[in-house]
């Protein structure tokens, strides 16, 4: 089921890499977005925020938590999981890597507290921006996904890897992958 390389856009294992021992997929596989099934359909293939996209599936807002961060110069990564502000269920893995010479200063500084979800802080500061998914995973979760999940062993859910445009540039590589549907409705 693994396929190595991303067909556009932003790098599996460049944004894995950046956060060692990086074995949150075991094996992936790219596919395109008209075969990505429901409800993983619906929660990925859309050019919104996550962050917007899984309050509304779930019902409830979300929080993010952060597992590990990076900071180099003008270059921001996280780690992150979203969990639903209700019962601290956890609803999303995601990793990015933000090129903050893109970011106002008061968006930088929201950004690099880890206080919120990057979705809501961009449409809280109304930064014009441009979601772009570039490729779409099935995914079977490695060790840490497993457990980040609350699984018992792994299950094959779906990704997407894709750009968000700020103010016209390409501020933000994400790797954005949804609990497995097993999980959605507990």
């Amino acid at each position: 089921m693994s396929q190595t390389a991303s067909p556009t856009g932003p790098d599996l294992h460049l944004l894995l890499g950046l956060f060692p021992p990086a074995d949150e997929v075991f094996e992936h596989e790219f596919v395109p977005g008209d075969e990505v099934p429901p409800p993983y359909h619906q929660l990925l293939v859309h050019e919104h925020h996550m962050t917007v996209t899984v309050e509304a599936h779930h019902g409830d807002l979300v929080n993010v938590r952060i597992l590990n961060r990076l900071h180099k110069g003008d270059v921001y990564a996280r780690k992150i999981l979203l969990t639903l502000q209700g019962n601290g269920k956890v609803v999303q893995f995601g990793i990015a890597r933000i090129h903050l010479n893109f970011c106002s200063p008061d968006v930088r500084d929201e950004i690099i507290a880890g206080k919120k979800p990057l979705g809501r802080i961009l449409i809280e500061h109304d930064v014009l921006r441009r979601i772009e998914p570039k490729a779409f995973l099935r995914v079977l979760p490695g060790p840490s996904l497993v457990k980040n999940f609350g699984l018992v062993r792994p299950v094959s859910t779906f990704g997407r890897l894709g750009i968000i445009h700020c103010n016209d540039f390409p501020a933000v590589e994400v790797l954005e992958i949804v609990i497995p549907a097993v999980t959605l409705h507990k």
